[in-house]
This record gives structure tokens, C-alpha cells and sequence, in this order.
């Protein structure tokens, strides 16, 4: 009687946000998989607010693809919730405070459009106590926003992984992977396929150091601060987000030249946190924590996924920048659907497409 072979299982290199909604996709889909991450403190994922902004930018766009991947991305973190027995997305307003003159012209034309209306929620009298925050330019209120506990995410996954065996903190050393065209082979295990979502230390790799990268630090601030009773997220330059127990998380700063300190913040970038919380926050405040992770970004994509151009079953997961709560769902299940059910990826976002 011939022996039956079980599927070899699938390697994710990274724990982050797109290693994990990959792992919870294959949970469901009934693959096996091994998530191997190097436990390191400051991540962007671990560092990042997870907020989930309808209207974004300084040009006050809907932002990209929202109406399709939002209504996907509430359900996954719902039913992963439901499964874990905790609380991890927040519904919750964020109010965009304009910044000039310019801004508020171009919202005036902006809120005529069919597309942003059913994001923006009526606030009856003033938007904001203007005793704490600074709204000379006006503002707006939106719904279909809230933001990701992240770090409490990515937590509960990863230990309801490594009680079920798919979960390994280790490094992967560049030359410990063994890689062909039947699957890839780690520390004496084979597995079907290996995916890469190890954020902006990708670039470093040489399976990938011709990605165009160009990822920016970011540092999130604590803060004991008294907002007057504010629970809503408000926006103007950089965030505020009332956490509860009198703290508050404040950021980003966006720093491009963080190679040779890519954990500390530069002194230069949270000087100028400081000052647009100066130009948003009226209340005086105290900074407890600074957390420092760098924002895997891929120039002029919004993230790129696919196939390795010459290494047929090594795969790739990155690039998702400061939207990774909203997209990584979506392009976790579209990426497996490409390698495991053979469909088309779109050029835009198909690795081997933007050589």
C-alpha cells in the first residue's frame, strides 16, 4: 500500500503584521506553516499606533482602496477576537483638525465628493474644546476609523501559536536557507514555500537588496497629558490618542537618514514632534516612553507581494508602511490565493512584475 505524504508546510520569516494575518489565513485554510521571528523589542508593528484613517494625507484623499479593504480588515480582526477572547480593534471617531488656510480650501472641495461623504460623521456644536486643541482652521469628524492595539495583537497571536507548535523565535542567517524549485529546506526541515515579511530589513538581503525601499523611522511618544475628557483620536500634523489612565500615545516622526540608528530616534525628528504637538495641544505634558521602529515602505507602491523572480518557491509579503492595520488582511489572503490556488496577482503589486 503506498504511503500518503502529508503537504509540506509553508515558512514565514517575520512575525509582524504580515506574518501573522498570513498565519491566521493559513489557519483557516487548514495549511500548515511555521512562523519564525526574531523576537526582537521595537518593531514597526509593535511600535505602531495601528490607526485606520478613511480620509488621509495632506491631500485629504479617501484613502486607497478603503471601501474594499476596511469592511475585510474589521472582519478578520473580529473573528480573531472571537477566537481568542480578547479585544483588539477599536471603533473609535478621529477628528482631522486642518492645518492652514491651503488645508481648508482644499477640504471645502474635497467634502463635495460622492466617494468621502459616507466616512464624515456631523458633529452638532464645537468639533473640539478649544481650550486644549488648536482648530483656528476647522476640521472634520470621521466614522469607519479606529485603530489596532497592536502590540496586544500581535502578543495574543503569537502565543496562541506557539502553544500550537507553528511558532519559533530564532534568527535565519542569509546562507541558512537552501532554496529550488520543490520547496526550501531550513535547519534539516523542508517546507513548500518560504515567505519573507521581515519589513525593512528586507532591503539588506540579497534575495531582495533590489527592492526600491526607501522606509522611514518612526517614534511614538507616551505622554501623561490631561485632554479634557477627549476619548476621540484627533489629527493636525501628527496624532493624539487618548489611551486611558491619563496616558496618551503621540506621534509619528518620519526620518528618512536613520541607517546608522535605526533604534534610536534622532534628536532633530522628535524636536519636531514636539512642535506640532505645540501647534495641536495646548495642555502642558510629560513624555514617559519614547518606542522607535522603522516603516518598511517600497517607493511609489503601496506594498509589493509575489513570487521571487528567479527563485520560484521563495515569496514575499512587504512593503505596507504605515497602513499595515487596514491592508494586511487583504493582501495576506490575496498573496496565498496567488501560490496556493495559482491566481493572478495585479501588476501594481506582483513583485516580479516591478523589476
Amino acid at each position: 500500500m503506498p504511503t500518503v505524504t502529508e503537504p509540506l508546510p509553508i515558512l514565514i520569516l517575520g512575525g509582524g503584521l504580515a506574518g501573522t494575518c498570513l498565519a491566521w489565513h493559513l489557519r483557516r485554510r487548514g495549511v500548515a506553516f511555521l512562523v519564525v521571528d526574531r523576537g526582537e523589542e521595537s518593531t514597526s508593528s509593535k511600535v505602531a499606533a495601528g490607526l485606520v484613517t478613511p480620509v488621509t494625507g495632506m491631500r485629504l484623499n479617501l484613502s486607497w482602496r478603503f471601501d474594499e479593504l476596511h469592511p475585510e480588515a474589521l472582519a478578520f480582526y473580529r473573528g480573531i477576537e472571537r477566537e481568542l477572547g480578547g479585544m483588539f480593534y477599536h471603533e473609535t471617531p478621529i477628528v482631522r483638525l486642518l492645518r492652514d488656510k491651503k488645508a481648508a480650501e482644499l477640504w471645502a472641495r474635497r467634502v463635495m465628493q460622492p466617494e468621502i461623504l459616507p466616512h464624515l460623521r456631523s458633529v452638532d456644536g464645537t468639533l473640539v474644546d478649544e481650550a486644549v486643541f488648536v482648530a483656528d482652521h476647522g476640521g472634520f469628524e470621521m466614522k469607519n476609523s479606529g485603530w489596532l492595539d497592536t502590540a496586544a495583537f500581535l502578543q495574543a497571536s503569537r502565543r496562541f501559536f506557539s502553544q500550537a507548535g507553528c511558532w519559533l523565535t530564532a534568527d535565519v542567517p542569509q546562507d541558512a536557507l537552501c532554496a529550488n524549485g520543490l520547496g526550501v529546506t531550513w535547519q534539516g526541515r523542508a517546507f513548500s514555500w518560504v515567505i519573507f515579511c521581515t519589513g525593512w530589513q528586507a532591503a539588506r538581503h540579497p534575495w531582495f537588496d533590489w527592492v526600491p525601499f526607501q522606509s522611514a523611522q518612526g517614534t511614538v511618544l507616551t505622554l501623561a497629558a490631561d485632554t479634557g475628557g477627549e476619548r476621540r483620536i484627533i489629527n493636525k500634523g501628527c496624532w493624539l490618542l487618548p489611551a486611558g489612565d491619563g496616558l496618551v500615545r503621540a506621534g509619528p516622526t518620519y526620518d528618512l537618514n536613520f541607517a546608522a540608528r535605526p533604534d534610536t530616534p534622532g534628536a532633530e525628528a522628535i524636536a519636531s514632534l514636539e512642535a506640532k504637538l505645540r501647534r495641536l495641544f495646548l495642555r502642558p505634558y510629560e513624555v514617559l516612553r519614547q518606542q522607535t521602529g522603522v516603516r518598511p515602505i517600497i517607493q511609489g507602491r503601496q506594498a509589493l507581494m509575489g513570487r521571487h523572480p528567479a527563485l520560484p518557491r521563495v515569496a514575499f509579503l512587504n512593503g505596507l508602511g504605515s497602513k499595515g492595520v487596514l491592508r494586511a488582511p487583504w493582501m495576506a489572503r490575496h498573496l496565498l490565493e496567488h501560490l496556493l490556488d495559482g491566481c493572478p496577482l495585479e501588476d501594481h503589486l506582483d513583485l516580479r512584475a516591478n523589476l
